[in-house]
């Protein structure tokens, strides 16, 4: 069965990504660039709902029924 997670993506000063997942608040990761983050946002989803279903704890959706959300952000400059 396949589900869909919102993750959000925070650049950081000294570069990379830290990575956070809404719905499973206990995942927290770190890509040193944007591939690598969505990678490891992934394999820390599959631990997770893995290490959930193992207690028998809940797996929650992202966005019920609606699949997720992607945020982006975009950058424009403004004439003075």
């Amino acid at each position: 069965m396949d589900k869909t997670y919102t993750i959000v993506l925070r650049p950081e000063p000294e570069g990379g990504f830290t990575v956070r997942v809404p719905a499973l608040p206990e995942i927290v990761t770190y890509g040193e660039d944007e591939e690598e983050a969505l990678a490891m946002a992934k394999d820390a989803i599959e631990l997770c709902l893995l290490s959930r279903a193992e207690r028998g704890e809940d797996i929650p959706y992202s966005d019920p029924g609606k699949g997720g959300v992607v945020v982006h952000s975009v950058s424009v400059s403004v004439a003075a």
